[in-house]
């Protein structure tokens, strides 16, 4: 059963080997001498680490500033032992930088719309809810798996939480399978998701397995659902750039069988896609929504226009969205046309948990 998918899901994996050497490449052809990380920082509100506060109450939320550094979120004993995963443990990333040269696409290659207001936003609100005995990092491999594969303690789930008993969201960064761009791509999807109700994974997953790890982070949520206040079904997989090809992937029954290995975990009711070129369509994948700038030079939106038109002819809903003059990596778009995008996303999700229909949702074309 699934040979033609198991086929299919062998040579995605031989795509990704290519695109993980190719991007290797290029990352070794970028400086990371002290040069790369000398961008001017934004001037903070508070010129003393963690804004002068040392009050480590649950109602203190503007505890790191623009002006703390690496090693002040990494050391923080709210974040145990799990704060390096806060960064991309795949590149260098110095622990004397600031959150405001961090967030620059220096560190976070491929994304220029960085912004640190929203670093500092998403380390707070962490931050708080640690302190306010809330968890908010699970591993998703036990200790006995991580001892015989020390690469399993790189990967986990960061949890922002929603409202209990409503469907669940894993968001899948990308970084062209070299880094795990979460600050960016994943953790402020999260946060948005948070705050419209309902709880949201950020999967820190390992480069060179990543589908592995993502079928993982599934079946620990649906084996553990009760204890982390969440539904099993009408769950929703998100994903930019390489996450989108992982959350596209496991969206598909199949794969979903194939690498889970067990036929009792739920489809996922949609997948959330930005600007990635994956173009594998079947008639066993989730329905899907698509969002992409008019300018990305590494996913053209044509391609994904394409795919979500084949799904829609499948009889599989869809919706598509290309915001003009935007290029690659927008993450939630916050300051540009796209701004916002992330709410009919959200709409589109909650359309496939209240409905059966097939019939499709007309996609947004470019003009």
């Amino acid at each position: 059963m699934y040979l033609c998918d198991k086929l299919k899901y062998l040579l995605m994996k031989i795509g990704h080997y290519i695109l993980a050497l190719a991007t290797g490449c290029c990352i070794a052809a970028c400086s990371t001498d002290g040069s790369a990380w000398n961008e001017p920082a934004t001037p903070a509100t508070h010129s003393t680490v963690n804004g002068g506060n040392d009050d480590m109450t649950g109602q203190n939320n503007n505890y790191f500033t623009p002006q703390s550094t690496v090693a002040d979120v990494i050391n923080d004993p709210a974040f145990g032992s799990f704060g390096r995963l806060l960064f991309p443990v795949d590149r260098n990333v110095p622990s004397s930088m600031t959150l405001a040269q961090v967030s620059t696409s220096s560190v976070y290659m491929w994304y220029p719309y960085i912004r640190v207001e929203k670093t500092v936003e998403i380390l707070n609100y962490l931050h708080t809810q640690a302190l306010n005995d809330e968890q908010i990092f699970h591993s998703i491999y036990t200790p006995e798996e991580i001892a015989a594969d020390p690469s399993k303690a790189d990967t986990g789930l960061f949890v922002f939480r929603g409202d209990a008993g409503k469907p669940f969201a894993i968001t899948n960064a990308g970084g062209g399978f070299a880094y795990v761009g979460a600050m960016h791509d994943s953790f402020p999807h999260s946060l948005e998701l948070s705050k419209a109700g309902y709880t949201a994974f950020a999967l820190i997953y390992r480069p060179d397995d990543p589908y592995n790890d993502l079928a993982r982070a599934i079946t620990f949520i649906h084996d553990n659902a009760d204890r982390l206040g969440v539904a099993r079904d009408n769950y929703s997989l998100w994903g930019g750039s390489a996450g989108a090809r992982m959350a596209a992937t496991l969206g598909n029954r199949a794969y979903l069988d194939q690498l889970t290995q067990y036929s009792g975990i739920p489809q996922a009711a949609a997948v959330i896609m930005q600007y990635t070129g994956y173009s594998e369509a079947s008639q066993l994948d989730a329905s899907t929504y698509n969002c992409v700038g008019s300018n990305d030079g590494i996913a053209p939106w044509r391609t994904m226009q394409y795919r979500l038109q084949r799904l829609e002819a499948m009889g599989i809903p869809t919706e598509f969205h290309v915001y003009e003059g935007l290029s690659h990596g927008f993450g939630i778009g916050t300051g540009t046309v796209a701004e916002g995008w992330i709410k009919d996303a959200i709409r589109f999700w909650e359309a496939q948990m209240k409905s059966d229909d097939n019939s499709g949702i007309p996609p947004v074309y470019a003009d």
